[in-house]
């Protein structure tokens, strides 16, 4: 009885192990061009991580609000991260070709446009089951937003009907902190 009682407890803390060394940062997406991505390559960085579609009543709005972001804070280190996604209101129908040409046409989008997911569901993207589990809240409409620090942790969520603008604030703040911890180092 002792020997399965010490492999239930082995396994359950070695999963728990591997689950503490996850984080936004550890996956590999696929960006709107097909190409393979690890999300590796925006640590470091402060994520604004949004699931989007092309034909939301909340699509102008948060596109001209996102891209403002994306150029106001880029060059410190932050990026919006945008997951097209298809399973609310079937408002994201197009390929991933006509969603990208589309939003940098109209909205001039700058910033990384990963392939079509599902972010709810069993089908979910992985990257959207880590959001929803680390910070407790999923999807349930476009536009819901991640907020993701430095090191992968998710931070807060929000959905679409708060606006990019009402969480400025404590974007600006996280990346004020990074270029003050940047300028100590030096």
């Amino acid at each position: 009885m002792l020997p399965a009682a010490l492999t239930v407890l082995v396994t359950f803390l070695f999963s728990l192990a591997e689950s503490k060394q996850k984080d936004f940062y550890t996956f590999k997406v696929v960006n709107s061009r097909g190409k393979l991505v690890s999300l590796e390559k925006y640590r470091g960085s402060v994520s604004l991580v949004v699931n989007v579609a092309s034909e939301c009543g909340f699509t102008d709005e948060h596109y001209r609000e996102l891209q403002q972001l994306q150029r106001d804070f880029g060059p410190y280190h932050f990026n919006v991260l945008a997951f097209p996604c298809n399973q609310f209101g079937q408002q994201e129908p197009g390929s991933d070709k006509e969603i990208d040409s589309f939003v940098r046409r109209v909205y001039g989008v700058s910033f990384p446009l990963f392939s079509k997911i599902a972010v709810v569901g069993t089908g979910a993207n992985n990257v959207y089951k880590y959001l929803s589990e680390a910070s407790g809240k999923e999807p349930d409409w476009n536009f819901w937003k991640y907020l993701v620090d430095v090191n992968g942790k998710v931070l807060d969520a929000w959905g679409p009907k708060v606006s990019v603008k009402e969480i400025r604030p404590k974007i600006a703040d996280m990346v004020r902190q990074m270029i003050v911890k940047k300028k100590d180092e030096l």
